[in-house]
């Protein structure tokens, strides 16, 4: 499977996933239904685009590196770059949609942060163990490097 295609199936099925627990949780918290799917369908669009840049530079430091295996630091670094990423987009997003003040945005996204912090490092790993990426020959490396 090609490193694109593997990207893409990860970044939608992250996503789909994302649309859902994000709604409800909205809605546990006591905002309707139709702002909990509204916020939670623009932050899977925003978390989409975002995924797949940060996704993308990730992969591109890895296969700089002398070793390419995911060890535990490496998924707790890309699972920190990916939600300060999203932290910074979504909270005026959030303010905006759920009339709500930067503040209360900011506390509602530091909620969801420790959430997806845990989900974006436990799906990336089983992710990793269903559709392994490709191994990369000395080769590959040192050309992907130029």
């Amino acid at each position: 499977m090609s490193s694109v295609l593997r990207r893409i199936i990860y970044v939608l099925s992250y996503e789909l996933f994302a649309i859902v627990l994000t709604s409800v949780a909205l809605i546990l918290l006591g905002f309707g239904g139709g702002h909990s799917g509204i916020v939670a369908v623009t932050s899977s669009a925003v978390a989409l685009i975002w995924n797949y840049i940060w996704t993308s530079l990730f992969d591109a430091w890895e296969k700089r590196q002398e070793s390419q295996v995911r060890t535990v630091g490496r998924r707790v670094v890309h699972a920190l770059g990916f939600e300060g990423g999203l932290v910074l987009i979504l909270v005026p997003i959030l303010a905006w949609i759920l009339s709500v003040t930067l503040l209360e945005a900011l506390i509602l996204e530091a909620g969801l942060l420790v959430f997806f912090l845990i989900y974006t490092f436990v799906f990336a790993w089983l992710f990793d163990r269903v559709l392994p990426a490709k191994k990369s020959t000395p080769a590959e490396v040192e050309e992907s490097a130029k």
